[in-house]
């Protein structure tokens, strides 16, 4: 098993620097460095307080790659009404990986919330209807069978654009929704 790797990927996961993971842990950049290059290994103990500050158990850490959830039924999304639109986290346990996905259905005059800046990038495909994505001052149409993308450092939000309700994939990378 590479320690090191595993390590370093859920702290990428998480948006750590590597100081700060050190700063969290009481342990050093240089340390932290070193057992991500696997020049090092940690006690029992260090491992638990890493582990801890990561979010993440000895047992889940150690647990073999294959257990991983592939499938997802329906019964199992997640589903949250606002005024115009509805949103379903098809993954329920995106938050933990590197991209979110969801469905979203607008109502007739329907738009998503307003998000802010951030980091990352945002991409989506109509399924049904036409909508438009403000992005920063600017508003672009995307049909059906049309797709958008683009990096979330401004603000912007989706507004439906037909009488019929709008349907959508939208996916944020890192998990923002």
């Amino acid at each position: 098993m590479n320690l090191g790797n595993k390590i370093k990927q859920r702290r990428v996961l998480l948006q750590l620097t590597q100081q700060e993971l050190a700063n969290r842990c009481e342990l050093t950049k240089g340390y932290i460095s070193q057992l991500e290059s696997d020049s090092v290994s940690p006690s029992l103990e260090t491992l638990e307080i890493i582990l801890d500050v990561l979010g993440i158990s000895l047992s889940d850490f150690f647990k073999d790659v294959t257990d991983e959830k592939i499938i997802f039924t329906k019964e199992e999304q997640y589903e949250k009404e606002f005024d115009s639109y509805i949103q379903t986290w098809l993954v329920p346990t995106a938050q933990e990986h590197q991209m979110e996905p969801i469905y979203v259905s607008l109502k007739e005059n329907g738009e998503t919330f307003h998000d802010y800046p951030h980091s990352g990038e945002e991409f989506g495909y109509v399924i049904e209807g036409e909508i438009e994505v403000i992005y920063d001052d600017k508003t672009f149409v995307c049909k059906k069978g049309e797709s958008f993308y683009f990096v979330a450092n401004k603000n912007h939000y989706i507004k439906n654009k037909c009488k019929c309700g709008s349907k959508i994939i939208w996916v944020s990378c890192p998990p923002n929704f």
